[in-house]
């Protein structure tokens, strides 16, 4: 529960107390009643906006109550300035508004014209645009203005729910009265809501999207007439706009301005909220950031749900239909968002995925390019998620829903597979093994024989078909200058499904990196792994080390190496067995032992003779116990 507490300041004799004591009987009080009222609380039950209790406080102008004065105004949520005649209408801009700046209390300020029932008969100046404007121009803590009557209960009720207002519902974030426009924070929070809103993305939300838009923001359906009016409204002020079509982003803006300009705020707070924004114009860390929670050895994927919205979100902007997304529409997809991931630029994307011809991203790589920042780093999936209007099948469900978590898969030798759709694989070898250039065939780019060492961790995401039909996507990184580094930390491994140990068949000094490597890092034997020799389209040479690779892995009770060149159109069978080692470990461990001899069917010939010996001498005894 929100509680705004309103301290009413002002001249003496300009009606405070008169105007509080109106608020709490609903009639004017003509008796004398006594110069500083006691504080007043109404619950929410009394009409006040949402669930907030107000809280009023009566203060005095006289010299000797400063010290009280002063320490109501610091307490307080917002102020309300009054003032009755042509002096005490001065003393605002001369006396009281400098006087709060000096206090260096921030709190919005309502500015009241009390005893309106006397103007027009000389006591009390016509209250009018040109005397309230400037001083709200001058103060921009103003946040708004009204005229008042406690004697005739004229606008009682709205002066005090105008503080619980500018607190519950402040302008100052929204709107700039000095320039005349809603303020830039504003405006990218509109524009978001724009989007979201915009279903089908032509840049006008129909009258269907407005119908869904005023039901999730106001709870209540939207008129033909209403949607007339909003319309009219916006076309008195922005010519050229074709609303046949429906409002564009620039009249949903105007729409807006108008609130703020009319005081009608609290309805663009309202939409904000909706869509989760806070008082600072920031959207929710709740919203961007949920709880998700991935276990020791679990891994973090993509849910159905999470699928198909991205496979919407790309056909929804591919809007050439050429089956990628290029730069200008990866800019429209992205434009509620801070931008492109950070974690996507780290990876170099597109670079990092599946792309077509023309080096755009297709929805293969959009897919994969998601698996991997959901396994890697879910919770950007999530925020991203938020920032892009997912919304779950279930409006109970959170945004989570997208998410699903794998089960646990602990490092077993024994046969069984890993139930996960996305798998890591990290690429290990000496400098010029080829690394890079199996990353590019597993994107499908073109063999470049020039060599660019790698300095910093490279990964690429494709998916892979598994004999039986079964989709996998398979992240290959190779780890660069970095190696050693990553090779020392446990969570890096933990993380790791595969390593894929690489040499160049072709160069004699290749092998024995990876020798090297392994009697370095003995916890690399906890991994499964696949040994490979890459270049086996050049002649093959021996190898200056202790063992031949084949030796080397007959010695590990491991297959011999695969022989493979990524200017073979085999490559691809490389990636398949590298997805099926990955899911189903025991295949790609060392074994210790050979395995034993399968004695199933002597088992079974055992079992029955004994099963009929067993029958055979229960019969004797039945038969020789017989009368």
């Amino acid at each position: 529960m929100t509680t705004v507490r309103i301290c009413v300041c002002g001249d003496e004799s300009t009606g405070k107390s008169s105007l509080i004591a109106a608020l709490v009987k609903d009639q004017f009080i003509s008796s004398k009643i006594q110069p500083v009222l006691p504080q007043i609380t109404i619950p929410p039950s009394i009409g006040t906006p949402e669930n907030v209790t107000t809280a009023i406080v009566d203060t005095s102008a006289r010299p000797q109550d400063r010290t009280t004065l002063r320490k109501e105004i610091r307490k307080s949520n917002v102020i309300l300035l009054v003032y009755a005649d042509h002096y005490s209408y001065e003393r605002v801009a001369l006396f009281w508004m400098p006087y709060f700046r000096s206090l260096g209390v921030n709190v919005p300020v309502v500015l009241c014209a009390n005893k309106a029932d006397l103007a027009g008969q000389g006591t009390t100046p016509q209250v009018v645009e040109e005397e309230m404007l400037p001083v709200m121009a001058e103060f921009r803590e103003i946040d708004s203005c009204i005229r008042t009557s406690a004697r005739e209960h004229r606008n009682v009720n709205e002066v005090f729910f105008l503080c619980q207002k500018a607190v519950t519902h402040p302008i100052a974030p929204l709107f700039d009265y000095k320039e005349g426009r809603l303020k830039p924070a504003c405006v990218d929070a509109l524009k978001r809501v724009f989007f979201l809103c915009d279903k089908d993305q032509d840049g006008y939300l129909n009258d269907e999207e407005m119908r869904e838009f005023q039901a999730r923001c106001f709870d209540k359906p939207l008129t033909k007439d209403d949607l007339d009016n909003i319309k009219a409204s916006i076309s008195k002020s922005h010519t050229g706009s074709d609303l046949d079509k429906g409002i564009d982003q620039r009249g949903f803006l105007q729409l807006n301005k108008i609130y703020a300009e009319k005081g009608r705020h609290e309805t663009i707070w309202i939409i904000l909220r909706k869509y989760h924004y806070t008082d600072s114009l920031s959207l929710e860390d709740k919203f961007l950031h949920p709880k998700l929670d991935v276990p020791e050895y679990c891994s973090a994927e993509l849910s159905p749900a999470g699928y198909r919205f991205f496979v919407d979100l790309f056909l929804l902007f591919d809007k050439d239909n050429d089956g990628g997304l290029n730069d200008e529409e990866l800019d429209a997809l992205f434009a509620p968002t801070p931008g492109l991931p950070a974690f996507w630029v780290d990876s170099s994307f597109p670079s990092s995925t599946v792309r077509n011809e023309a080096g755009h991203v297709t929805l293969q790589g959009w897919l994969a390019q998601w698996s991997m920042t959901t396994f890697l780093e879910p919770k950007t999936t999530i925020e991203y998620l938020a920032y892009l209007g997912f919304e779950p099948p279930n409006p109970k469900d959170a945004i989570t829903s997208a998410i699903k978590i794998t089960k646990s898969r602990k490092r077993r030798r024994r046969p069984g597979r890993v139930e996960r759709n996305v798998v890591l694989c990290y690429m290990l070898g000496g400098a010029g093994a080829g690394k890079s250039s199996l990353l590019d065939a597993f994107l499908n780019r073109p063999f470049d024989p020039l060599h660019r060492p790698t300095i910093k961790p490279r990964r690429a995401v494709n998916s892979v078909e598994l004999p039986g039909g079964r989709q996998v996507y398979l992240i290959l990184e190779e780890l660069g200058e970095l190696e050693p580094a990553i090779l020392e930390n446990q969570a890096k491994l933990d993380a790791c499904d595969l390593i894929c140990y690489t040499y160049d068949s072709s160069e004699p000094d290749s092998f024995s990196h990876i020798v090297d490597m392994r009697a370095k890092h003995p916890q690399l034997d906890d991994l499964p792994a696949i040994y490979t020799a890459l270049k086996a389209d050049k002649d093959k040479t021996n190898q200056r080390s202790e063992l031949q690779p084949d030796e080397y892995t007959s010695s590990l009770n491991m297959s011999h190496p695969l022989h493979v060149s990524v200017t073979w159109n085999s490559i691809s069978e490389l990636f398949v067995a590298l997805a099926e080692a990955a899911t189903n470990p025991s295949t790609a461990f060392p074994k210790s032992e050979e395995d034993a001899p399968d004695r199933t069917g002597l088992y079974m010939a055992l079992g029955a003779t004994a099963c009929a010996a067993v029958a055979a001498i229960m019969i004797w005894r039945r038969s020789t116990s017989s009368p």
